[in-house]
């Protein structure tokens, strides 16, 4: 919580937040030392008459705006990098967040997208690290470490901290799964300064005895919801278990889920909390966001997404998908129908993704499909529709994805794409915004064939209204002739109708069934009963579900092989996320996990057979083995 100390009658005082001071104009505050903390000031008398109270969760009134990236505690090669990117003042979360980072402090940060939380850890890793430097050896093991979940991420992120600290010969050093380890393995032996790493080879690494942790400085968990989500929770703890306790702990998240805070209170000593909210409207320009769900079964999920789309003609609109894999097949799907989509995932490379990003932006493309992490950053103001391919992890992720909408007076529209089984999910959504989400049936073929006409007639009308003279392309000309042998009405009759039946598609004649919201209690409006996971031991072996495949790994209980494991092990050493594992069945010997049958051979080149579980290799390959029950009889 932030508030303003000052003696009664005086108009000058200080900024304080609990656990810190917040810094003073030049000449007002000086630290005694390079890791010096000042005072802390943990509550304010209340006959304190010059206090102006501000919590925690409403940053929109701070006065960062009035403070430039001068006045914060960074040496000069930093500023001069950052004047260099053109930044003078720092964002509500840099400037709450570094002068506590460069003292040294633990902090737990939730911000919504874009709000340049990566510049927040950054800087004051670089301005410790140059401080300690002079004592430390050159070749030494890591100073910091940043956990990703992704590979694209972590790649953003070694990018912008080597940007950061090229007036400062920072080493900089971006490991994860899928790349040849032996290059990694030579970096490290050399020696880095920061390693930017996603949890799994990370452990690899530390098990071979190459990511040495014992003498790190600052850890920093970077999209940790988003981690947690992958199934990386176990690699998080074995990781912060082997750095020292006097290691300095940043926890980033955009949502703030009760497992992230079981994990910060596990590791963060004292910790510093900055939750930046959105800017405040002012009145009249309150959020109007419109929230609708369709529900419909899973396998006809995006032919449904294409009719609500096709109804609805977003100007501007971004497609949440879970995979990479969805978002090529809906971009696919969508494109098809005549709509202008793009996709957008770590897969491209970032001049790519700026290209479609501008194109949004410029209104020459009307919908971005994209991955959660992919889209993190994008802050696109005249967006009109957020759409849910499928139903948000959590309750907070949706808030935090419609967000995006509704801003400064202008409607939104959010879309979600549901199963029955997934209504609770949206329950809970209603009780935490208070807000009502419309249950919606999928526009059928008839609905979409009325709108196309309706909107050929306005087309048309706006046309005829024009009054547009014969513009020498023969159309006149043409029509003369057809009115000689047919009557003109036909004649219009047809052309509409070839008009309408241009701008259909093959998923027009897709029976999509109707399904209907389950009665309030009972199982699946109440959720899932079980919260274990998506596998454990399996007493029998069942053939895989339609549309994917199966995968033998050849390790299991006997080596203390768990369903989070694999999970882990699969998206870090490849293009899946963990929402794109299915069913893991653990034997005493072997493992089967299920994963998209179109995926599986990307999957398989990514890993090149083998895998690490449990700080041990395990050889991956296709289930060749299955018929039926005795399937489970390799042990």
């Amino acid at each position: 919580m932030w508030w303003w100390a000052a003696p009664p009658g005086s108009i000058t005082g200080r900024w304080c937040v609990e656990g810190h001071q917040r810094p003073q104009r030049p000449g007002r505050f000086r630290a005694e030392g390079p890791r010096a903390r000042p005072r802390v000031r943990r509550r304010v008398p209340a006959d304190c008459d010059g206090r102006l109270h501000l919590s925690q969760h409403d940053t929109s009134r701070h006065d960062s705006d009035q403070i430039t990236f001068a006045e914060l505690p960074l040496r000069a090669e930093l500023l001069s990098v950052v004047e260099e990117l053109g930044y003078t003042s720092p964002s509500p979360i840099q400037a709450e967040a570094i002068t506590p980072l460069v003292e040294g402090r633990d902090l737990l940060g939730q911000a919504a997208t874009g709000t340049g939380k990566t510049a927040a850890f950054a800087l004051p890793m670089l301005e410790r690290l140059t401080d300690l430097r002079p004592a430390r050896d050159r070749g030494a093991a890591p100073f910091g470490l940043i956990l990703a979940p992704t590979r694209e991420l972590a790649l953003q992120v070694s990018e912008a901290v080597t940007r950061y600290g090229s007036h400062l010969r920072t080493r900089v050093l971006t490991v994860y799964g899928g790349a040849p380890v032996g290059p990694q393995l030579k970096a490290l032996h050399q020696g880095v300064d920061v390693v930017v790493a996603t949890p799994g080879r990370a452990i690899d690494l530390m098990n071979r005895g190459a990511l040495k942790l014992q003498d790190l400085e600052m850890v920093v968990l970077d999209e940790a919801d988003e981690m947690l989500d992958m199934g990386f929770v176990e690699e998080i703890e074995t990781l912060l278990d082997a750095t020292p306790d006097t290691r300095q702990v940043v926890l980033f998240s955009a949502t703030m889920p009760r497992r992230i805070e079981t994990l910060a209170q596990k590791y963060l000593r004292e910790p510093v909390t900055v939750r930046i909210a959105r800017e405040e409207a002012v009145e009249g320009e309150a959020p109007q966001v419109r929230q609708t769900a369709y529900l419909v079964p899973r396998t006809h999920t995006t032919a449904a997404l294409g009719r609500v789309l096709e109804a609805e003609r977003p100007k501007a609109a971004i497609v949440f998908c879970r995979t990479r894999l969805d978002v090529d097949a809906v971009t696919e799907t969508l494109t098809g129908r005549g709509l202008r989509a793009e996709a957008l995932h770590g897969g491209m490379d970032q001049e790519h993704r700026t290209r479609v990003v501008e194109r949004l932006r410029s209104g020459r493309t009307e919908l971005l499909v994209a991955t959660d992490v992919a889209a993190r950053g994008l802050d696109i103001d005249l967006l009109t529709h957020v759409v849910n391919h499928d139903v948000p992890q959590s309750s907070e992720a949706y808030v935090h994805r419609i967000g995006r909408v509704g801003r400064a007076g202008r409607e939104g529209v959010a879309i979600t794409l549901a199963p029955p089984s997934k209504v609770y999910a949206l329950r809970n959504v209603e009780r935490l915004t208070g807000q009502t989400i419309e249950m919606a049936p999928v526009p059928t073929a008839a609905d979409l064939r009325a709108a196309r006409l309706e909107r050929t007639r306005d087309a048309l009308r706006a046309e005829l209204e024009t009054g547009t003279p014969d513009a020498g392309d023969g159309v006149d000309a043409m029509i003369a002739g057809l009115a000689e042998d047919f009557d003109p009405a036909d004649v219009a009759a047809a052309a509409i109708r070839l008009m309408t039946a241009a701008a259909g598609s093959p998923d027009d004649g897709e029976d999509i069934p109707v399904v209907s919201a389950p009665r309030s209690g009972s199982r699946d409006a109440r959720g899932p009963r079980d919260t274990r996971g998506r596998g454990g031991s399996a007493a029998g072996t069942r053939a895989p579900k339609a549309g994917t495949t199966r995968l033998f790994v050849n390790a299991g209980r006997a080596s203390g092989v768990r369903p989070q494991d694999i999970v882990g092990a699969l998206a870090n050493e490849s293009n899946l996320t963990g929402r794109d594992i299915g069913a893991i069945q653990i034997h005493e010997r072997h493992a089967l996990v299920e994963i998209p049958e179109h995926a599986a051979d990307d999957v398989l080149r990514s890993l090149r057979g083998t895998t690490t579980l449990k700080g041990r290799r395990a050889n991956v390959r296709r289930d060749r083995g299955f018929a039926g029950a005795g399937a489970g009889q390799r042990d």
